[in-house]
């Protein structure tokens, strides 16, 4: 895929290496000349632009890429990238990353954005999920479609231990994606069996989550 990151700070060029490392095509948008530091990230197009800017966008080719990052230390900055991509660029998929968690309500398909990483809520929510069981912890929410992506994780005495995937009986607008299990990744199968400490990670609305809990006995 080819991707657009508005910011190149020290977030951008994070995810450009790790975009690069899985063969994607690249390219970093930065309006501050002295942040422009192409031997940070050599596999990566630079562009020296103002990504608010229409014309710059236009002149960089914005709609050849698949997906744009809006990772800039600015959340307004973020929000116009963001509609720009969108309305403007037709681009198919676009994340923003929200700094303060109080604009995250700026952060909607309204503004263009598909989904929308707040740094401190994610770290709370790994928090969370490092040290509960039993208990639905939210890890991401798809702006798009207002889904979530949640996590449970089974105590080591669960009922349902032994039972195969086919017998939870999941709400509506819900579904388990992922097991992890140890260091195993699995995609859930109807016979799968589950077991004590395994971590189940669903997408759901938010008027389900509760009953996923329901489901799984807590």
């Amino acid at each position: 895929m080819r991707i657009a990151i508005a910011g190149a700070g020290a977030v951008g060029r994070s995810i450009a290496l790790e975009l690069l490392e899985s063969k994607h095509q690249v390219m970093l948008i930065e309006r501050e000349l002295a942040n422009i530091e192409p031997e940070s990230v050599e596999g990566a197009e630079w562009v020296h632009a103002d990504a608010c800017e229409l014309a710059s966008l236009e002149e960089a080719g914005l709609e050849s890429c698949d997906v744009v990052i809006a990772a800039t230390g600015d959340d307004k900055v973020n929000v116009v990238v963001s509609l720009l991509a969108k309305t403007e660029f037709a681009v198919r998929r676009v994340v923003a990353r929200v700094n303060d968690p109080r604009n995250e309500w700026l952060f909607s398909d309204n503004w263009g954005v598909d989904v929308a990483v707040s740094t401190p809520r994610l770290l709370a929510a790994l928090v969370e999920e490092a040290v509960a069981v039993g208990d639905l912890v939210r890890l991401l929410t798809f702006r798009q479609g207002q889904a979530n992506l949640v996590e449970v994780t089974l105590t080591p005495d669960t009922p349902l231990a032994g039972q195969p995937v086919r017998s939870l009986k999941l709400p509506p607008d819900s579904a388990l994606v992922v097991i992890l299990r140890g260091g195993r990744v699995i995609v859930p199968q109807a016979d799968d069996a589950l077991e004590g400490g395994d971590e189940l990670l669903f997408v759901a609305t938010s008027a389900v989550e509760e009953d996923i809990r329901a489901a799984l006995g807590y």
